[in-house]
């Protein structure tokens, strides 16, 4: 048996962890490897003030090892977009439709400035004045919805994280469930909360 492809998780100053959280934790679950890349082989602070300590760095990304890359979100987005590390790292997934790409919340526009999203429909975490500001955002493939899915790119804004791993998850494959994670069920009932360790075959 082939083995499994890995997923590459891209970081930047003041990403959003938890918009990526449910993503990895279905990763975990499937024993799916997941590597973060960043420009830089130095911490790298969330916007919720955690430190990352990316494993590689752009130049150590050999696309052959990869199925699936993630963009999560970022609260200071036009600090990143100017890092042309970021842009150029982006710019060879342009045309590729061999890997699945998903990008939450404001990332998208890293994506749009590398390219990427040329003749893809998707949508995108910002304000409707950043919008206007940059010209490679195409207003005529936007779409005004949570999570947009075009072939092999996956969008969704910060709100539907869930969805959004749920979305990357199925893309890869995987036998994800569309109720995983799907927070407190009502009417409380004391069986949704009764669980059993089902032994091993």
């Amino acid at each position: 048996m082939a083995k499994q492809k890995k997923a590459a998780v891209l970081i930047y100053p003041d990403f959003s962890n938890y918009e990526m959280s449910i993503a990895a934790a279905i990763f975990k679950n499937f024993e799916k490897e997941i590597v973060v890349f960043s420009a830089e082989k130095i911490p790298v602070d969330s916007e919720e003030g955690f430190h990352f300590i990316p494993d590689k760095t752009f130049e150590e990304f050999d696309i052959k090892e990869y199925d699936c890359l993630i963009l999560p979100g970022m609260w200071c987005f036009p600090n990143v977009i100017e890092d042309e590390r970021y842009i150029d790292f982006l710019r060879q997934f342009k045309g590729n439709k061999d890997i699945t790409i998903g990008s939450i919340s404001s990332s998208p526009i890293l994506l749009a400035k590398a390219g990427v999203l040329e003749g893809r429909k998707y949508c995108v975490g910002l304000f409707e004045e950043d919008i206007d500001e940059y010209s490679f955002l195409n207003r005529n493939d936007i779409i005004k919805a949570p999570l947009v899915t075009d072939g092999n790119i996956i969008t969704a804004f910060g709100s539907a994280y869930r969805e959004f791993a749920i979305a990357v998850a199925q893309k890869l494959g995987f036998d994800c469930k569309e109720d995983w994670f799907s927070g407190i069920k009502k009417p409380i009932r004391p069986e949704d909360y009764t669980f059993y360790r089902i032994a091993e075959k």
